[in-house]
């Protein structure tokens, strides 16, 4: 049945492009990018990457507070060289090969599958908070108290989540499930728990949140025209189509989901056309940026072996 509402619901989205494709094929074709929009293009790509560069600092910050001392720039290119999975059927490769070699490294397997479920709640998180922030911008103004409460109450339930007096004795009970299921006879010790409130890592994942919008808001500047006053507008129409990217079991790494949802959201306020043009650059300005960054990391690797 999961499967079967994800086949759905990534037929949906695609018949969505491409009757947006069809209805605005003229502005697109129109189109040009001049110099200084390649220009802007190409350090909308370098933020991407460093983006995704923050994200495996951040993961660290996670391992540390689970009390799993581990090398930064080690993480980090595991961090990049598994990234790219999330493109591969399932979605959840990237996750796998980031427990495998947190493990590899003589990371607890608790702690290393625990930070690779906190990693996207914090992500999510953050999207939130953006959102929060953000959505009267691109909301209707006469369903904009409805959604804030429904925001607000989202926010409140995940901030709860990552929260210690919650995540504390969620692993305890986990780990004597474990056990029991291991026949092991003696109280079990668990072996990490996080010490405090995630703040530094909830506020990295905005700075993350912040880095990829930023390469968004940077790509429709090569294309068109911007106002300041329009950023708000971006930053959480951007946030809003991430997170349901994220959430939605649709194609992996939100392809369609995302681009469904920032079209619907944007098209109001910009030209149709530079808005599909903007979001379907953005997807390949991605994944060029996750591409580069696991091939330096692969290089990095090699270089420091020989």
């Amino acid at each position: 049945m999961k499967q079967f509402l994800r086949w759905i619901i990534l037929g949906g989205t695609l018949f969505f492009l491409a009757k947006a494709l069809k209805d605005n094929w003229i502005g697109v074709t129109a189109i040009r990018i001049d110099g200084v929009g390649w220009a802007i293009i190409a350090i909308a790509t370098g933020v991407t990457l460093l983006a995704h560069t923050w994200a495996g600092w951040i993961w660290t910050w996670i391992l540390q507070d689970l009390n799993q001392p581990v090398s930064s720039p080690q993480f980090i290119q595991v961090y990049l060289k598994t990234n790219i999975a999330k493109y591969l059927p399932g979605n959840i490769w990237h996750y796998y090969g980031r427990i495998v070699a947190a493990k590899n490294a003589n990371v607890s397997a608790g702690a290393a599958t625990l930070s690779v479920l906190l990693e996207p709640l914090l992500m999510l998180t953050a999207a939130l908070i953006m959102i929060v922030l953000c959505s009267s911008q691109f909301a209707p103004a006469n369903s904009t108290f409805v959604l804030k409460i429904l925001q607000l109450l989202s926010l409140a339930v995940v901030l709860c989540a990552i929260h210690p007096w919650f995540l504390n004795p969620m692993i305890r009970f986990l780990h004597k499930l474990k056990a029991k299921k291991s026949a092991v006879t003696t109280e079990p010790t668990v072996p990490f728990s996080l010490k405090s409130y995630p703040l530094r890592p909830l506020l990295g994942e905005l700075g993350f949140m912040g880095l990829r919008a930023t390469g968004f808001i940077l790509t429709m500047f090569a294309l068109g025209s911007l106002n300041v006053n329009q950023i708000p507008l971006l930053l959480g129409a951007f946030s809003c189509a991430w997170l349901l990217g994220l959430v939605i079991p649709g194609a992996p790494g939100g392809l369609g989901v995302f681009e469904a949802t920032a079209y619907e959201l944007l098209r109001h306020h910009f030209p149709s056309a530079l808005v599909f043009s903007a979001i379907a650059l953005y997807r390949l300005i991605s994944i060029l940026a996750e591409t580069a960054g696991a091939t330096l990391a692969w290089l990095d690797e090699r270089l420091a072996k020989s």
